[in-house]
């Protein structure tokens, strides 16, 4: 768990952009307002690890992030102000020179059972420079903004940027946390797993076309199809693919045609089988989809076929698989990101746990969205979407009287009856009571 220690709806927002998952826990620790005996940059050190240290005795273990933050100009320190009177004084005699941000930034490093925890203090300092502001440019300002949860009572991400002549140093510690001290102090403490998400991977929040939703993602399109690659080598050396070309070619003109309707266009869709009596099909990220002999043989017609790469294709689509290895976090999706060259070392080994990741399938609501895209896709390229309810009902059929397998295409999906109401819904078809019901029954035996 990493704790923030600040109540700051701007270091606050600056760690979501990052990609952090943290929980907000104000500390309690008081601050010291004047720097008595000590520099302006030891001031902000003791007030961030005395914060570090108060949230510190009240958990077990974490990550605990801390900050303060001055702003200095002729020997007097500017916190926020106390009214709206203090706040213009303070903006007034603030642009007639150049003033100086200094925040400390402490991180801890705490584990349960250790007895010990490691902890890195450090500072950076901002030299800002502002235009000369009139009363009548400062009252609009504070119509527009309010000034007391601000040190300075000024906000440079937000209006207070178009009196901001220029800034000597980071940006980013103006705002309230200079992100590149926190990556240094990160990287001191070796904690990468953080370093992954937030510097190597790069979070971005992007439309869902499909969800109707900004959702984050830690990987691009283009580091998602090199994962998807590094994948796929590692599943050649693996599986057999499948020898029989007229099987392969009614498997690709058939993807070829579902992937010219889907919403997803930007990438390369490749479709292959592999030679696997399982009755399964998987896909992976950017673009990959493979389906397995044993399913080949169980469908009835092209329009089965199709319904089930369609459903392939809309989990590609909705980035699910992507979304699913991404929640990881791990070393080894680390390693995929970065292996571009098939003799990368470790790639095998993550390759094939992350393989076994996607081929055990997707959430319940993952499954269902898949369901309904297949539908949509499968009737935009000129398939009988209904196929899907047959090959469905003949899919519960066959596996309830086998016994559940490691790697199967029915284990993990929704309940049959869950899954026909979705594809009628899709379809705009009547839904009657029974595909309602989705607790399956056992044959009578």
């Amino acid at each position: 768990m990493i704790y923030l220690a600040s109540k700051s709806r701007a270091r606050r927002k600056l760690l979501e952009d990052a990609g952090l998952k943290f929980k907000v826990f104000p500390s309690k620790a008081r601050e010291k307002k004047k720097a008595r005996g000590i520099s302006y940059a030891r001031l902000v050190k003791i007030n961030a690890e005395n914060k570090a240290r108060d949230i510190s005795s009240r958990v077990k273990n974490g990550i605990i992030i801390a900050a303060d933050t001055i702003m200095v100009q002729g020997g007097r320190i500017f916190g926020k102000p106390k009214d709206l009177k203090a706040a213009k004084q303070m903006l007034k005699a603030m642009s007639n020179r150049p003033q100086a941000v200094y925040t400390g930034v402490a991180v801890i490093k705490k584990e349960e059972g250790q007895g010990s925890e490691k902890i890195i203090v450090d500072y950076e300092k901002t030299t800002v420079f502002m235009d000369k502001l009139s009363d009548k440019e400062i009252d609009g300002y504070f119509q527009q903004v309010t000034p007391l949860d601000k040190a300075g009572s000024f906000d440079i991400r937000g209006r207070g940027a178009f009196f901001i002549r220029r800034i000597n140093g980071c940006f980013y510690n103006v705002v309230g946390l200079p992100l590149r001290k926190l990556y240094l102090i990160l990287k001191k403490l070796g904690l990468y797993g953080i370093l992954t998400v937030v510097f190597l991977a790069g979070c971005s929040t992007e439309y869902n076309i499909v969800t109707g939703e900004q959702e984050s993602y830690y990987y691009s399109t283009d580091k998602e199809v090199q994962m998807g690659r590094s994948i796929a080598r590692e599943v050649a050396k693996e599986y057999k693919l499948g020898d029989d070309p007229l099987i392969q070619k009614r498997v690709e003109d058939i993807g070829k045609k579902i992937a010219a309707v889907c919403d997803r266009k930007e990438i390369d869709y490749h479709f292959f089988v592999l030679e696997d009596d399982s009755v399964n099909a998987v896909s992976l990220p950017g673009g990959y989809v493979y389906i397995f002999k044993g399913l080949v043989e169980k469908v009835a017609n092209d329009d089965e076929l199709a319904g089930v790469i369609a459903h392939e294709v809309g989990h590609i689509v909705a980035r699910h698989s992507i979304k699913k290895l991404q929640a990881q976090q791990g070393y080894s999706i680390l390693r995929l990101l970065v292996a571009v060259a098939p003799s990368s070392g470790g790639v095998g080994a993550a390759a094939d746990t992350a393989f076994t990741e996607l081929i055990l399938g997707y959430s319940r609501e993952d499954e269902l969205l898949a369901d309904q895209l297949g539908a949509r896709y499968a009737k935009l390229a000129g398939y009988d979407p209904h196929a899907m309810v047959k090959f469905l009902e003949k899919l519960q059929e066959v596996e309830k009287r086998r016994p559940l397998r490691e790697k199967n295409y029915y284990k993990t999906h929704p309940y049959v009856p869950d899954r026909i109401r979705i594809v009628k819904e899709e379809l705009g078809e009547s839904i009657d009571f029974d595909d309602y019901i989705n607790i399956e029954q056992n044959p009578h035996k």
